[in-house]
């Protein structure tokens, strides 16, 4: 299941935390780097799963 979230992550990296995570704050932080540039949203994401 994590390829999937990584797959997503990269794709749509707010997609891959929220499947992680839920609605909490490292949704919301991905969402900001994902808007102010797409590359910080995407370590993020894969960040955040792969720590999981």
């Amino acid at each position: 299941m994590d390829i999937v979230r990584i797959i997503l992550a990269i794709l749509l990296p707010p997609l891959g935390v929220f499947l992680q995570v839920g609605l909490k704050g490292h949704f919301w932080l991905n969402i900001l780097l994902t808007l102010l540039g797409y590359i910080p949203g995407i370590i993020h994401a894969v960040w955040i799963i792969a720590r999981r």
